[in-house]
């Protein structure tokens, strides 16, 4: 499986996605200021990725303070807080260890405290792959024997702690048999379609084609797409939904030709805080990542250029959501709100998962 994000030896490794496919290189971080300048810097990019890589930013900056842990612990939090404002997990997973660290911890001896934050780290990095592989299987049977799938920037196992959500559907598929095809559209203006899901995709030896990001509307006329398929960063309690810039556009295709339009995600990524789309932060990241492409400029001096990282897809235009819990249709108010019960932010814990947490 592809690790995208590790603990070894007292330090966060982190595969460093703005080279893939033309470089494997893993970067270590021990400094946790370091690791906030990785997530902004897009050296992790992911909802579900970046919240447990988080969450080890905790655990991490917590290893060398030796006094006043409280203050230490705020002020760790906070420059992670600080690090990508619309993917949810983020602020999930801070949440979590912020709750451990407060209502069982604040007292504690400073090295049950790095041990006990380690140990949440873990669960939440073990909980996430159960989850993807959970989603994957009920968004597999879903799908018909034999099925091509559109999906948008990456939603793999890149994106997550691994196996992925809207990959982790596909990969659930193959799992059962079934014969898949993925059209891979290339999501500028950084290709995580085309460098990272199509990597996922060569070295699994699934049938994939890539696109530019304009194929799309051309593809579903000639009824060459049964489905698309993607990620989200952050789901709304309405349904809206916030995912890669682009993504907008591929619904209202897809209601246009009749094609249904699935998102897969892990709870974590619903905030039931925000009641629609229009309460969601949109980062807008630098028009120099639109005006350069691989160091060099690609549109003259003196254009502007404006560059949201993720737009928001109204609910009307979503099919289901498929999560670990299963998978919810509209009304998305109350479907999402049935499948979770009343335990709106963790997915059951596994006997491996309670021995993370007692390491």
């Amino acid at each position: 499986m592809i690790r995208t994000v590790a603990w070894h030896r007292g330090a966060v490794v982190l595969l460093d996605q703005r080279l893939l496919p033309a470089r494997e290189v893993y970067r270590v971080y021990r400094d946790y200021r370091r690791l906030a300048k990785a997530i902004r810097d897009m050296v992790v990019r992911g909802a579900p990725a970046i919240g447990v890589t988080a969450a080890y930013g905790v655990a991490l900056g917590m290893q060398r303070v030796r006094r006043d842990p409280d203050s230490a612990f705020q002020r760790i939090c906070a420059e992670l807080e600080r690090s990508r404002p619309t993917a949810v997990n983020l602020f999930w997973a801070l949440e979590r260890m912020r709750k451990l660290y407060t209502n069982e911890l604040r007292t504690r001896p400073l090295p049950e405290i790095r041990e006990r934050l380690l140990g949440e780290a873990r669960a939440i990095h073990e909980e996430d792959v159960e989850a993807n592989r959970a989603l994957g299987m009920h968004g597999a049977r879903m799908l018909a024997d034999e099925v091509r799938i559109l999906t948008h920037c990456n939603a793999g196992a890149l994106a997550t702690a691994g196996y992925g959500t809207a990959l982790g559907v596909v990969r659930a598929a193959v799992e059962l048999g079934k014969r898949v095809h993925v059209f891979a559209t290339e999501t500028r203006p950084f290709l995580q379609g085309a460098r990272l899901t199509c990597w996922e995709l060569v070295r699994e030896r699934i049938p994939a084609t890539l696109l530019t990001d304009n194929m799309a509307a051309d593809l579903m006329r000639q009824g060459k797409v049964d489905c698309v398929i993607v990620g989200a960063d952050r789901i709304a309690a309405n349904g809206d939904v916030a995912n890669k810039i682009g993504t907008y556009g591929l619904a209202v295709l897809a209601r246009a030709h009749h094609i249904p339009f699935y998102v897969a995600a892990p709870v974590s990524t619903i905030d039931f805080r925000c009641r629609s789309g229009t309460q969601i932060p949109i980062e807008h990241r630098s028009p120099d990542e639109v005006t350069r492409f691989a160091g060099k400029r690609i549109a003259p001096v003196g254009v502007t250029a404006i560059h949201p990282a993720f737009d928001v897809t109204p609910h009307r235009y979503v099919t289901a959501i498929i999560t670990e819990r299963g998978v919810a249709r509209p009304p998305f108010g109350s479907s999402l709100k049935q499948l979770l019960g009343n335990e709106h932010s963790r997915v059951a814990r596994s006997p491996r998962t309670q021995q993370l947490l007692h390491r």
